[in-house]
């Protein structure tokens, strides 16, 4: 079993074995927090911070036997003893959480993550009703906003989809350009489906251009540089050259969102056709004086 699984078993033992699922999410939140290196990352959802990694473990857990649920709870029917078999400083955490939350639940909870974590609440549905006028101020002043026009690239190697997502509330993108030929993934949350779903969920609009990806056929045996360069000069070269209408069409995007994101796998936008894709926007479209700017 993953280790982060059995941070979630004993944080749900912990406190008593059965405990509301936004309760669940805001104490994991909370634990995530206080570790050197967080174990879930959380993006500001719809109740405060929220984690689909942490929430698909728990489902997947349910399948396991560990776990079951209903619309409102999890809880616990595995007998092991999880916080045993955390390390001494999740351990330690887990105690601190709980002598400190344990009588605190639902919207008293929340309103303590909201007030010290004000970014978390910023896309809440529920922010304006359980918190007063002054804390919703600062929630409102925690929300990034930048209308300035940048066509940003970014690409989702090592990164947890809520780092992932945080970068894009963080710079204020509203647009998302999957440029994935083929938009399947093994890492959790960056298949088409689940992506579209996740940055739609927090305002981001997501568009598929698969005309602009390249066909994973090419992408073997990608060594060195000198490969990844070989590789992109024929991009630049027996591709982009017959997709006028879906370049033309990412331009258009662009100038009417001011601030969209051209998305595929690598984490270097060097080592990415995405690169190759942002300046032939640049270099065609001269006039608009378009700003790059990789995450």
């Amino acid at each position: 079993m993953y280790y982060r699984r059995k941070i979630e078993l004993a944080l749900l033992q912990q406190f008593g074995g059965v405990v509301a699922k936004i309760d669940f999410q805001k104490l994991l939140f909370l634990f995530s927090q206080k570790q050197s290196e967080p174990t879930y990352h959380f993006v500001p959802y719809k109740f405060g911070g929220f984690s689909w990694q942490a929430n698909q473990d728990m489902s997947t857990l349910t399948k396991y036997g560990k776990v079951k649920q209903n619309t409102i709870n999890w809880e616990i029917i595995d007998n092991d003893n999880y916080s045993k078999q955390l390390t001494s400083a999740d351990a330690i955490v887990l105690m601190q959480i709980y002598n400190q939350f344990k009588h605190l639940r639902g919207n008293e909870l929340i309103r303590y993550v909201y007030e010290q974590y004000p970014y978390y609440a910023i896309n809440s549905e529920i922010a304006g009703r359980i918190l007063d006028s002054k804390q919703f101020s600062k929630v409102q002043q925690n929300k990034p906003v930048n209308n300035d026009c940048t066509l940003f690239t970014i690409g989702y190697e090592g990164k947890s989809v809520e780092q992932y997502v945080n970068l894009l509330i963080q710079q204020d993108v509203k647009l998302l350009c999957d440029v994935r030929k083929n938009p399947i993934s093994m890492k959790y949350g960056f298949s088409k489906s689940q992506l579209k779903m996740i940055v739609e969920g927090v305002g981001i609009r997501y568009e598929h251009f698969p005309e602009l990806g390249i066909e994973s056929q090419k992408r073997q045996e990608l060594n060195s540089m000198n490969d990844y360069e070989v590789l992109f000069e024929d991009y630049r070269q027996n591709t982009l050259p017959f997709k006028k209408k879906e370049v033309n069409a990412v331009y258009e995007e662009f100038r009417s969102a001011k601030r969209i994101a051209l998305t595929c796998f690598e984490k270097e936008a060097e080592c990415c056709h995405r690169n190759s894709l942002a300046n032939t926007i640049k270099d065609t479209f001269k006039d608009a004086n378009i700003f790059i700017n990789h995450l």
